[in-house]
């Protein structure tokens, strides 16, 4: 019975292995050399398919793309850094043009200096990441590291909303860290009044999110920032998804609350500049509200055998490249480009909004949603939407708790068409949700399991299955 799961779980990711019967696969490395311009060729074909899925602009998220200029420009600059690590700075000081810079740039756009405001002792400072999965890791590292010297606690805790990114329990996995999960509002937002009455002695932080993955929704930063100050706990902003966009729409004249270093109760904020930065995937920054909090960051050992070894984050080697990129990305794009993005980024969200309007059975979850948009029903299955969907090419995210799916635009969402024929599609798909042809809708069949902690444990097994599966091709 477990095996007929496993198999199901596989299937709902589609074909994993699709190049196995077309390609040779490699068990071993190959006695003889191959060809560069016959691999090359392979390796395009492989892209190009890839490529397809997505170029469409019917994909929800996923593909920050800038376009295939910008990306041939990033990866030229990248090629001339490729090779370099950017741990030995002293013969490559180019990293520290790059990363300095992007800090200040990402630091500035953040609202950096505005916390001098409250502490003139306060210089908001960072670090560049390999993603924001390290960047969040990095926040609760360097709080846990802060509680521990400042405030002598041994059992660190942290208190999140349940809509905050899973890269949370994960570090705190990794951290040997408790976590509370409190549930949000009716409006999605972090439940400031409940995260108070979960706060103990032992809790380090409180984090919320800029905007969430689920729903797109701004949480009451300005609140959180209050409540940390008056239990003296630290407070992360995961800015990973909406850091590089919400400043600009702001600027654009829509209504966000503060979310960053203008609340003085802010300590570190994660930002990607992978997504809305439009930057190479693999780069991030964490920033702190002062050089002291980003000391308990760094790791250093003085009596090495081989010598002095320093580095600021969790990675050891990195690439110079992706730095370099991330730089070139920021400067060619200027606050004009930023700009220009999401100012078509919103205008295609401004006309999905409106049209789930006109659709009775949907609704928006969430009061202000800006470049996400989260729907459900409570008239039809929104899962059988997801799947009328998804059989007209669409690939929404999937959410649960409750059940819906979220569009996050992106500039290939922005193409001439193509929200006026996802919101045709969406209205022929509640069509079929009120009468679809089978009971079970497909999109949503693992989502039930999570309902229930045997659930949760056939879906957690399930997943590593699906992890095993992808390192196991030849």
């Amino acid at each position: 019975m477990f095996d007929d799961f496993k198999k199901e779980v596989l299937s709902a990711f589609g074909d994993i292995y699709p190049y196995k019967d077309r390609f040779e696969a490699y068990a071993k490395i190959p006695p003889t050399s191959r060809q560069p311009e016959d691999i090359l060729n392979e390796l395009k074909q492989i892209a190009a398919e890839e490529d397809q899925k997505w170029e469409t602009g019917m994909i929800s998220g996923t593909m920050y793309h800038g376009g295939k200029d910008h990306y041939q420009f990033l990866n030229e600059v990248f090629s001339q850094f490729s090779y370099i690590n950017l741990l030995q700075r002293d013969l490559c000081p180019s990293g520290t043009k790059f990363e300095s810079e992007i800090i200040s740039m990402v630091v500035h756009m953040l609202n950096g200096p505005a916390a001098k405001l409250h502490n003139p002792e306060d210089e908001v400072c960072g670090a560049v990441t390999s993603g924001g999965t390290e960047s969040i890791y990095n926040g609760v590292l360097v709080h846990r590291e802060w509680a521990r010297e400042e405030k002598g606690i041994i059992e660190p805790e942290i208190v999140v909303p349940m809509t905050l990114h899973p890269a949370f329990a994960k570090a705190c996995k990794y951290l040997n860290i408790k976590v509370t999960r409190v549930p949000v509002d009716e409006n999605f937002e972090a439940d400031v009044d409940a995260m108070r009455a979960a706060i103990t002695p032992n809790t380090i932080m409180i984090a919320g999110s800029a905007g969430t993955y689920p729903h797109g929704v701004v949480d009451p930063i300005g609140k959180l920032s209050d409540l940390a100050l008056e239990k003296g706990v630290g407070l992360h902003v995961d800015g990973c998804l909406g850091g590089f966009i919400l400043p600009w729409i702001e600027k654009l004249g829509y209504p966000v609350e503060p979310f960053d270093f203008r609340n003085p109760g802010v300590t570190t904020m994660s930002c990607d500049t992978h997504k809305y930065g439009y930057a190479l995937k693999g780069t991030s920054t964490i920033l702190l509200r002062n050089k002291k909090l980003r000391r308990y960051m760094y790791f250093a050992q003085e009596d090495y055998p081989g010598g002095l070894y320093v580095s600021p984050t969790v990675q050891g080697s990195r690439s110079g490249g992706l730095s370099a990129a991330t730089w070139a990305a920021m400067v060619s794009l200027g606050e004009e480009g930023y700009l220009r993005n999401a100012r078509a980024i919103m205008d295609v969200a401004d006309k999905l909004r409106t049209g789930v309007d006109d659709i009775p059975e949907l609704k928006v979850m969430g009061r202000s949603p800006t470049f996400l948009v989260a729907l459900t029903s409570d008239v039809v299955d929104i899962y059988h939407v997801n799947d009328y969907l998804a059989s007209k090419g669409w690939r929404m995210n999937g959410c649960q708790n409750p059940p819906g799916f979220h569009f996050c635009i992106t500039l290939h969402n922005t193409l001439p068409g193509v929200i006026e024929s996802y919101l045709k599609d969406l209205r022929d798909a509640v069509a079929f949700a009120k009468d679809p042809p089978y009971p079970q809708p497909k999109s949503g069949a693992l989502y039930g399991l999570s309902s229930s902690p045997a659930g949760q444990m056939l879906l957690k097994e399930g997943m590593f299955t699906l992890l095993d599966a992808t390192y196991e091709e030849v």
